[in-house]
């Protein structure tokens, strides 16, 4: 139970309770800016020096394989979002739109999984369908001028109620004032749930009339292992263009798996997208 001792007491709490939550929730943005697509600013920019918001928005493609462990691709669409300047009222600017060149650094981490039918390849027949699936947690990373390191702890939801982590390293290039590249291994880990939705195949389906799966019961353990790059080009002030790509290799119990040895044990991606900044004040 909460007590307090004057009524000025509770108001005053609420107030640093919110005044912590918009902090966390502007610097967790911020970061996830950083991980995710690298918006270069201009030091010339005079937007990111005078308003109270700086945000960029765009949207991309990008060219997947159709479920983990096929060897057909489809195109998913995903999001850009980059948040280079935030104010919060009483505290001012929480986010200047600086970059981070050495220290740690915590994002929002997000990931989306397509659903898969039986119909989507001959491999599957037999296979119980599986629901998309949106995956929501948090990222931890540091940084040393060239170098960064991050952790990614994410919750799977709808399609499996499993847990991964990604474990990554980048090397940063900046060829020119304009062109920021980011390039380094990556390390994919899944829970028994997750690994079981998608890589073990039930007596029942194994036995479907056209099945070409054994059974198999796959557990928890490192899933992938790869390569991944990402370049953004400031073309404009105000428009950034990205591209993006990686390969991933199962490994383990899910490199073993009747899905995956019927399918692919290697997994590519590529895609581009464009963002547009977006210049304001809220507060006078």
């Amino acid at each position: 139970m909460r007590r307090f001792v004057t009524d000025e007491a509770p108001r005053m709490n609420d107030h640093r309770i919110a005044r912590s939550v918009l902090i966390a929730i502007a610097l967790a943005t911020c970061a996830q800016t950083a991980h995710a697509e690298g918006t270069i600013y201009s030091v010339k920019d005079r937007s990111i020096a005078t308003s109270q918001y700086v945000l960029d928005l765009g949207v991309g493609a990008m060219l997947k394989p159709r479920y983990p462990g096929a060897d057909s691709f489809l195109v998913y669409p995903f999001p850009i979002i980059a948040v280079g300047r935030f104010y919060v009222p009483g505290l001012g600017q929480v986010v200047d739109g600086s970059k981070v060149r050495r220290g740690f650094y915590f994002f929002p981490s997000f990931n989306f999984i397509g659903e898969r039918k039986a119909s989507d390849s001959p491999d599957l027949t037999g296979t119980n369908p599986i629901d998309w699936a949106l995956e929501l947690g948090l990222g931890a990373g540091y940084r040393y001028d060239w170098l960064r390191g991050f952790v990614e702890f994410r919750q799977g939801i709808n399609g499996h109620t499993g847990q991964i982590a990604d474990l990554g390293i980048d090397f940063i290039f900046n060829p020119t004032n304009r062109l920021e590249i980011f390039f380094g291994p990556r390390a994919s880990w899944g829970s028994d749930k997750y690994m079981n939705t998608y890589f073990s195949v039930t007596a029942a389906e194994a036995a479907a009339p056209g099945s070409v799966l054994s059974t198999y019961n796959a557990g928890a353990g490192f899933e992938t292992v790869g390569l991944a790059a990402r370049a953004s080009y400031a073309w404009t002030e105000n428009t950034t263009l990205h591209v993006r790509g990686g390969w991933d290799r199962f490994v383990g119990d899910a490199a073993r798996s009747p899905i995956v040895k019927a399918g692919s044990e290697n997994q590519f991606s590529i895609g581009v997208g464009v963002s547009y900044r977006f210049a304001f004040d809220v507060f006078n």
